[in-house]
């Protein structure tokens, strides 16, 4: 306002000098102090002192008087808009403090504040806030269209979902393989000691393998020898390859090792068609061992389940079935009408280690003899007393003229085994 005011009035100045020129006389251009302005009276020329002055010196002080009052409205104006700004920024506060009234109260009312001349530096400064607050809404903007794209799980992130999903995969596969390891764990545990039988039962029949493929050679003597059966199953047993004649008396001499319980099950037995308990020696639960002739019973004083080894001979003739029981050269019983008059039957099978229900087979695992078994022979007479004293305390070796004890007459089957036997001393030092 004040440089527009000094502005009209140099033109006026300079327009009167134009319009009325005083001969002898000059106007001097000063700067005018705002109340001379407000009263409105302008003041009269100053005629200078002297003689006369050029017009080149006229207009020169002319040029140095207008720069002087430019400068003069410059610094005035840097005052002005210096103030101007110090009371933007007080309004500005004003107006902060008031926006929360004015929304509530006056959100229709009228800006006046519209209608005003503004200064440039504060339009400037007004557009600077008002990009800085959009520049905010849109960095908040970009950070919902993140969150809301995180989790609505778009292509963008396909990544990061597809982790979080392999993470909880691989969380339930470690889970799953923690359970089955228990259960592996319970049943190593559960089956521990079958799967130690069944792993020597195997180790026994790799040895015998072994020992068949060197041949005979196992052995000192094809007799010594004796027959291992571990387990109390219906699948292990020893097979004589020859059988029988018809028999009217015989004698049936073995050593025996044993501790199972209850029962040590069946050392032999004989079946032929028609009786598959034709000849059998069995201890079954807690009953004693019992022969059978022709499924006729006769109940036997012997006690060999102590895990020791025993020499045990019994012998029958059909005459009045008279029968008689050795343990270790000893005779413990006697007694008669087994199955008198009865003659053994020929061409029937004789098993070691199990009871027949036919023949050759349907063998019962709760019958099953568990322990080792040597030196089975069959002669087809009834033996002498001290005949049998003498196989049991070593003075004598008499093979069975029916049913000698040879390797190669005995075979293995279902994890049964064959083992050099201990010589005949050292069986006699166990007893």
């Amino acid at each position: 306002m004040l440089a527009l005011l000094a502005a009209s009035v140099a033109l006026a100045v300079a327009a009167g000098a134009q319009d009325s020129p005083v001969p002898g006389s000059r106007f001097v251009c000063t700067a005018l102090p705002p109340e001379a302005v407000h009263a409105g009276c302008p003041l009269p020329a100053m005629p200078m002192q002297g003689g006369a002055v050029s017009p080149e010196e006229e207009l020169r002080a002319a040029v140095l008087q207008l720069r002087e009052t430019v400068v003069q409205q410059k610094e005035t104006l840097g005052a002005q808009r210096e103030a101007i700004r110090e009371l933007t920024g007080k309004l500005a506060r004003c107006e902060g403090l008031a926006g929360g009234k004015a929304r509530g109260a006056g959100a229709t009312g009228k800006d006046t504040m519209g209608d005003l001349p503004r200064d440039p530096g504060h339009v400037v400064e007004q557009l600077s806030r008002s990009l800085q607050t959009l520049k905010d809404r849109l960095e908040s903007l970009e950070h919902q269209l993140r969150a809301n794209v995180s989790s609505a799980g778009l292509p963008g992130d396909f990544r990061e979902v597809l982790q979080r999903r392999l993470g909880e995969l691989e969380r339930q596969l470690l889970r799953k393989v923690a359970e089955l390891e228990d259960e592996k764990s319970l049943l190593h545990n559960e089956t521990s000691a079958h799967r130690q039988k069944t792993e020597s039962t195997l180790n026994a029949l790799l040895q015998r393998v072994t020992e068949l493929e060197r041949g005979n050679s196992a052995f000192k003597s094809p007799d010594a020898f004796k027959v291992s059966l571990p387990l109390r199953t219906n699948y292990l047993y020893g097979k004589i390859k020859k059988t029988l004649p018809e028999l009217y008396a015989f004698t049936i001499c073995l050593w025996l090792r044993s501790s199972a319980s209850p029962g040590i099950g069946t050392p032999f037995s004989y079946a032929v068609p028609g009786q598959a308990n034709e000849i059998v020696l069995i201890e079954w639960g807690n009953n004693p061992i019992e022969l059978l002739i022709n499924d006729k019973v006769a109940q036997l004083p012997l006690f060999v389940s102590d895990g020791k080894w025993h020499h045990i001979c019994v012998t029958w003739t059909t005459r009045d079935g008279m029968w008689e029981a050795f343990q270790d050269g000893e005779k413990l019983g006697t007694g008669e009408n087994l199955a008198p008059w009865h003659p053994i039957k020929p061409g029937g099978v004789l098993i070691l280690g199990q009871e027949q229900d036919t023949v050759g087979g349907r063998f019962d695992a709760t019958q099953a003899f568990v322990g080792e078994l040597s030196q089975f022979n069959i002669w087809d007479r009834v033996l002498r007393a001290q005949e049998i004293v003498n196989i049991a305390n070593c003075s004598t070796n008499m093979p069975g003229n029916i049913i000698p004890w040879v390797d190669n007459n005995v075979d293995v089957f279902g994890g049964a085994s064959k083992w050099p036997v201990e010589t005949c001393e050292e069986r006699l030092l166990d007893l």
